[in-house]
């Protein structure tokens, strides 16, 4: 159970800058946001893995870019895009097998049950894409995201219990804050299905900011993740409009790493 940081943190420094300049700083542990299709390929992804081996870090898991389109290529009713889709995905898969990630994110679908594809068709599609991740030996994990149908603790607790051992979440604290519901109940309702954690900080003002610069109770999260059995990693993840300097983000990073110790050792 380790602290990290998103390359995405550094957006739009371009991919491999932003995780040269993360393992330059101490960070061991990083989540990879790839934001192009050249990206996911070699040997773009060879030159990944050799950053990564020269500093002696490791990938805990890798966001898609096609994040933003997923309701249409995943989850609309033309089943032959879908089909189609499954066999895209598998780029992303192969790539995080590649660099040695566990866990690929999804975001999902904006629309609802009333006007778009049924939660159970929606269950049926996640599983199916989880079961090809499953070939290439990593997890695909739903990630709770603002105006998308994972941003409600209920629905996340309906696909855990729909899908129950194929369910897998990421939990993202300024997701959570964003879209007007209890980050606590929305990291109870994922349970022990939760494999991944976005960390980050809020206040009355803010909905997100880096670890340590707002009022977010990490203890009660905590608690939480120790009753579900929670032993991943924590991944730093915020915009990069919320700090001025890299050493701010550095900084961050290593007291997530003190709480962690604090709490879990």
């Amino acid at each position: 159970m380790t602290a990290g940081v998103s390359t995405a943190c550094l957006y739009p420094m371009e991919t491999t800058d932003a995780l040269k300049s993360l393992l330059q700083n101490g960070v061991k542990c990083v989540e990879i946001f790839f934001n192009t299709l050249s990206e996911i390929q070699k040997p773009y992804t060879t030159e990944l893995l050799n950053v990564l081996n020269e500093y002696g870090a490791k990938v805990k898991s890798i966001h898609p870019f096609t994040s933003g389109y997923e309701p249409y290529l995943i989850f609309s009713d033309y089943e032959k895009r879908f089909r189609e889709t499954l066999e895209f995905y598998k780029s992303y898969f192969s790539c995080a097998a590649y660099l040695g990630a566990e866990i690929v994110v999804l975001h999902g679908d904006r629309k609802t049950s009333t006007n778009g594809i049924s939660d159970e068709l929606y269950f049926e599609r996640f599983a199916q894409l989880a079961r090809v991740a499953r070939e290439y030996g990593v997890t695909l994990a739903q990630e709770n995201v603002n105006a998308f149908r994972s941003q409600n603790p209920a629905f996340i607790r309906k696909m855990r219990e729909y899908l129950g051992d194929e369910a897998s979440f990421v939990f993202d604290i300024k997701q959570a804050v964003r879209s007007g519901n209890d980050p606590y109940e929305m990291c109870s309702a994922m349970g022990n299905m939760l494999v991944h954690v976005h960390i980050n900080d809020n206040d009355n003002n803010n909905d997100c900011l880096l670890p340590g610069d707002g009022t977010m109770e990490y203890k009660r999260i905590f608690d939480v993740l120790k009753t579900n059995g929670y032993s991943g990693d924590f991944i730093v993840e915020v915009y990069r409009s919320n700090f001025s300097e890299l050493s701010e983000l550095i900084a961050s990073y290593n007291l997530v790493d003190q709480l962690l110790e604090q709490s879990y050792c």
